[in-house]
């Protein structure tokens, strides 16, 4: 995916790193429209969930969308989380999440937005983001038609 954002310059995106509890997934359930939004990015974007498998689902989540799943050990996730995003080359992720330990993430990708779901936004997620949205369905509105990205973000 290529992006020409007036102001910043041009973003040539291959990954979404997108968190699992509180943005992809509730208590464990993965959110309506998730599976489809998913779907259509799948020419533009490899796709890739990143969970501490809090709910042991990882398996299941690989199984129900089809995504890489990076499973991160407890402790430190915040780190890790923001390891991954940088050994993918940082600049050429879109990372989504909400919690305090996505803030790096959000902070170092190429583009950081923060969802805003049921399970609410750690203020540090949404002060790291370069864009805020409300819900996963916004998220992949956004990059299904990145015209919207790219007027959000123009300077």
């Amino acid at each position: 995916m290529h992006l020409d954002i007036p102001g910043l310059g041009r973003l040539d995106l291959e990954y979404l790193v997108l968190d699992v509890n509180g943005t992809i997934a509730l208590d464990g359930t993965v959110a309506q429209g998730v599976a489809e939004g998913i779907a259509a990015l799948r020419d533009s974007l490899h796709v890739v969930a990143i969970t501490a498998d809090t709910h042991g689902t990882a398996s299941r989540l690989r199984e129900q969308l089809g995504v890489e799943i990076h499973v991160i050990r407890a402790g430190d996730e915040a780190g890790q989380k923001s390891a991954y995003v940088e050994s993918l080359g940082a600049h050429k992720v879109v990372a989504a999440g909400n919690g305090a330990n996505d803030a790096g993430m959000l902070a170092l990708a190429g583009v950081g937005v923060c969802v805003l779901g049921d399970e609410g936004a750690a203020t540090s997620a949404v002060t790291s983001a370069d864009v805020v949205v409300r819900g996963i369905e916004a998220l992949f509105g956004l990059l299904d038609r990145p015209e919207r990205l790219v007027a959000t973000l123009r300077r």
